[in-house]
């Protein structure tokens, strides 16, 4: 017997859909709008992929490249970045940021004048340190010279003093007429006269 195919096109075309498709068709897509760099904002122009000022110079920035723009011009500072390796661009950046600030801050000595003013700084910083290392080392010597003035006084003026122990020692080894109990050579013979007189009768 002959088989024969009983599905449409119709069917076999909603049996082809996978799960995925009609999962991913359900969902909405989302597009994802990049701002403008701070120096293509003010320059309204229209800020590419490989914009070589926008790692440098964000959006929420505007201040700092306004600033370097306003004393460097903005092709001049491309042109330093792209003469210069990305690892040092934004040290670079930092560096024309603050001198186009000196700049603007006085227009007549720029950043020259700020490194004179932190240079006399330093020199004032460095008198004040010296100064006040001669006072603490006077205050040494002062202190060292009347230490040893005050125990120069107090070895003159306090009399050197025994421990008990020596004293005993001198009291022992002293001769008996150097202490206050000094034999009289009549004691012997007073005492004797006393004893004749206790033995004589009271009554003869």
């Amino acid at each position: 017997m002959e088989s024969y195919d009983t599905t449409t096109p119709a069917s076999s075309a909603l049996l082809s859909q996978s799960p995925t498709n009609s999962s991913s068709s359900s969902l909405p897509t989302t597009q994802v709008v990049m701002s403008p760099c701070a120096a293509c904002k003010i320059l309204r122009r229209r800020c590419a992929e490989k914009c070589v000022l926008a790692p440098y110079f964000p959006p929420t920035e505007p201040a700092k490249f306004t600033i370097a723009h306003r004393v460097f011009g903005a092709s001049n500072i491309i042109k330093f970045l792209q003469e210069l390796p990305e690892s040092q661009r934004a040290d670079a950046v930092s560096s024309m940021v603050y001198e186009a600030s000196a700049r603007v801050r006085d227009p007549v000595y720029g950043c020259a004048g700020a490194i004179c003013h932190l240079q006399n700084q330093v020199n004032e910083l460095k008198a004040q340190l010296a100064k006040a290392q001669a006072e603490a080392v006077n205050m040494q010597v002062q202190q060292a010279n009347l230490m040893a003035l005050l125990c120069m006084e107090m070895t003159q003026s306090s009399p050197q003093e025994l421990s008990p122990q020596q004293s005993m020692d001198n009291f022992i080894t002293s001769p008996p007429h150097s202490s206050g109990y000094q034999s009289s050579p009549n004691f012997y013979e007073d005492n004797i006269s006393l004893n004749s007189l206790w033995e004589q009768p009271l009554w003869t």
